[in-house]
């Protein structure tokens, strides 16, 4: 099978030279197009893609959805797969698209997503580590009654998906989400029958270090997304979240990163404000 990947860019000066080199390297995988759509801006990311010869689509920031524009690019696709990567992954292996794949390709599933892993010492390792697990695992329809939301959980900061399966249901719908686009669509893939791939092997490195500000403004739109998409509240919100923290805090008390404990109140708080006041705007 071929594949395309899409990846939209902003002022991704200092990611672009390395992700376009780690996409190069990739083996056993025929890659059919690398999809770059650059949002117009500042840095130098326009100038470097230039020098290099990199193919890329320029569009204005108005112009600019997480969902839409993945939405365009795939459309235009004519591969049997297309990849969602975000700008800010580093992928070290060149087994990477490879194992990511492999669940499509043998028919175990018309959807996969890569491990994330986290280089900075701070909370979000521990959010990493629960949602992303050392085992690789296939998720249907089957198990929501076990996981609630989680079965519906989905990332495309690397993910791939079977082009035929998108097109026929209709990706995002056209809607302009500025968050949870992946959630969007696997809710309606698993209700349509389909089976969704965590792929343990496919490592990425994801890594932030977030504000309680930015975290806030985070959680905020994610509130928002599920004011909009209500019918998912029924699978577990808050019991999804509740679980999370748990988790992370135990984590915390086990490896004693007691500079984490003192920022694990503010930090959970950030999220859980943020959620409530998207979900009452």
């Amino acid at each position: 099978m071929t594949v395309d990947i899409i990846c939209p860019l902003y002022e991704a000066e200092a990611y672009i030279l390395s992700l376009h080199a780690s996409f190069l390297k990739q083996k056993e995988v025929i890659i059919n197009n690398i999809f770059y759509v650059l949002t117009e801006s500042k840095d130098k990311t326009e100038k470097i893609l230039l020098e290099q010869n990199i193919t890329f689509q320029k569009i204005k920031k108005e112009e600019f959805s997480h969902s839409l524009v993945r939405e365009k690019q795939a459309r235009k696709s004519t591969a049997d797969i297309i990849v969602f990567v975000t700008q800010d992954v580093i992928i070290d292996s060149d087994q990477w698209l490879k194992n990511l794949v492999e669940p499509i390709i043998t028919g175990k599933s018309e959807a996969a997503y890569s491990r994330q892993i986290s280089k900075f010492d701070n909370i979000e390792k521990y959010t990493r580590e629960k949602n992303y697990p050392a085992e690789s695992f296939i998720t249907s329809e089957a198990d929501i009654h076990d996981k609630g939301l989680k079965t519906f959980f989905f990332s495309d900061a690397s993910s791939a998906i079977l082009r035929n399966t998108f097109i026929k249901l209709n990706g995002y719908d056209g809607k302009n989400l500025p968050i949870n686009e992946d959630m969007y669509f696997a809710y309606k893939l698993i209700m349509n029958k389909g089976k969704i791939a965590y792929v343990s092997n496919s490592i990425v490195n994801h890594s932030h270090n977030f504000s309680l500000k930015e975290l806030y403004q985070r959680y905020k739109l994610t509130g928002k997304f599920f004011k909009e998409n209500s019918y998912l509240n029924r699978y577990g919100t808050n019991q999804s979240g509740g679980n999370l923290a748990k988790y992370v805090l135990k984590r915390i008390i086990d490896e004693k990163k007691w500079k984490l404990l003192f920022r694990f109140p503010f930090d959970m708080a950030a999220r859980l404000i943020g959620m409530k006041v998207g979900q009452y705007l």
